[in-house]
């Protein structure tokens, strides 16, 4: 098996030929945040949250689609791919209506990369809920259109049930034709709510248990 030699953050490591630098620098424990990223899938390269310093490099590369070479150095400390890479998640939080939930993927990054607020605030998504489905819930104005609902629905599961919609600020998902899971080709294997990293889809029983009860009724 052919290897290269390379360096991440002082450290000497050996990998295989086609190794990227985000599976190399998890190989030594050494974490990089990510948000399009899920390792069940092929990597996207789309968010830029996990971009790395290479020496030699003209700018921060993203590490879960660059291969890793012989020699190279990495920093993944590099203080210009954090700056970057912060100012996307201010702009992804900038979007969203309420701050993301603590025990989310999105939260996780913006603790990491020490993103508390947004500079930039500015339009923000309407809530719209789906609760069609028996079993899932999409909380819309959650959507951040990483495309990793959409893809663990193609790749991981085969079912093609979930489409990107829109550009810009409208781009979201739909499922189906847009007429909800129930009518969609869902299967109902929750691929999609295991791997959203904001809880835009989720299941129904565990957005019935962050729901506030509602207040009682005085009976006069």
């Amino acid at each position: 098996m052919k290897t290269v030699s390379l360096t991440i953050d002082g450290a000497p490591v050996e990998v295989p030929v086609g190794t990227t630098i985000l599976d190399a620098a998890r190989g030594l424990g050494t974490p990089i945040p990510t948000l399009c990223f899920d390792d069940r899938q092929d990597p996207f390269g789309a968010c830029r949250v996990c971009l790395v310093g290479v020496e030699g490099a003209p700018g921060p590369l993203p590490s879960c689609t660059s291969l890793c070479r012989d020699g190279m150095v990495v920093d993944t400390r590099d203080e210009t791919a954090r700056r970057v890479a912060g100012a996307v998640v201010e702009l992804v939080l900038s979007e969203l209506p309420v701050e993301p939930a603590p025990h989310t993927e999105l939260a996780g990054v913006a603790r990491d990369l020490g993103v508390t607020g947004t500079r930039w605030p500015g339009a923000q998504h309407e809530p719209r809920h789906d609760e069609r489905h028996p079993y899932l819930a999409f909380q819309h104005e959650l959507c951040i259109s990483c495309g990793r609902c959409v893809r663990a629905c193609d790749e991981v599961q085969g079912t093609f049930a979930l489409t990107a919609t829109g550009r810009g600020f409208a781009a979201n998902i739909a499922a189906g034709l847009d007429q909800g899971f129930r009518e969609s080709a869902c299967v109902s294997c929750g691929a999609c709510a295991d791997t959203c990293p904001t809880d835009a889809i989720t299941e129904l029983t565990l957005l019935a248990l962050v729901e506030p009860e509602p207040e009682p009724q005085i009976v006069k």
